[in-house]
């Protein structure tokens, strides 16, 4: 799976299989979430893992009781170091890059979970003191957002997004940013156009169904778990023969 297909197949899941998720994936997804930018290389981020069933179940009451939560095998707790960050950019830094930063990690988490076919919900709405106290975090982090980490029982339909044209300006606000491209631009005598926005959306949706009817089709057979000797297998570069 390619980056593209990785942003146009993620989705939001909160139905989640029982199987375990391997430590070392985890690990591949902090590794991840750690390539992300942050304002002047600050990192800030700090991540709290979480396996253990009782602090699942406190997690999943502070988040407003959304009980999905705890019933994934893992939960990363993004949080950020106000401290660290205040240090370097002011209060700026402390309102805004902490955010943005976070920010970054949580979507690189996101879509490399998409990669190794896992899944996770981007979880925000919770109790920040409440969450701050089971977690015993000192005064100056700040937690952003929660991350459950497992393998999908269930692939939601993906909700339908505007074209980028709908809110893109060229210039200042106002002038609408519009782009088009040849409906069929492997044929040299076409004439037709149409806007680049709903051509992608099209040429993606094809990926989204074929990728949804093949994690349904595992779905109803024994499913295939990605273990982290796959990613190696993938990803590390074999040594010549000497």
């Amino acid at each position: 799976m390619n980056l593209f297909e990785a942003i146009v197949s993620r989705a939001s899941v909160r139905k989640f299989d029982k199987k375990d998720v391997d430590d070392n994936l985890i690990g591949v997804l902090l590794y991840m979430a750690g390539q992300a930018p942050s304002a002047g290389n600050t990192q800030e981020w700090k991540f709290i893992v979480v396996r253990d069933v009782k602090q699942k179940d406190k997690l999943a009451a502070a988040a407003l009781h959304q009980n999905f939560i705890k019933t994934a095998p893992v939960v990363i707790v993004v949080c950020a170091d106000l401290e660290k960050i205040k240090l370097r950019h002011g209060e700026r830094g402390e309102r805004m890059y902490a955010l943005q930063d976070s920010g970054a990690a949580i979507q690189n988490i996101l879509l490399s979970c998409t990669a190794l076919g896992l899944s996770s919900c981007w979880i925000g709405s919770f109790d920040e003191e409440e969450v701050k106290g089971i977690l015993e975090l000192p005064e100056n982090f700040r937690p952003v957002a929660m991350l459950p980490i497992a393998y999908p029982a269930e692939i939601p339909q993906k909700p339908k997004r505007m074209d980028f044209e709908n809110f893109t300006w060229a210039e200042k606000y106002g002038r609408k940013y519009e782009l088009t491209v040849a409906t069929q631009p492997e044929r040299e005598d076409t004439r037709l156009v149409g806007p680049l926005g709903s051509y992608l959306e099209d040429l993606f949706e094809k990926i989204r169904r074929e990728g949804s009817g093949k994690k349904e089709a595992a779905a109803k057979k024994e499913k295939k778990i990605v273990k982290f000797e796959d990613f190696l297998k993938k990803f590390k570069k074999q040594r010549p023969e000497e």
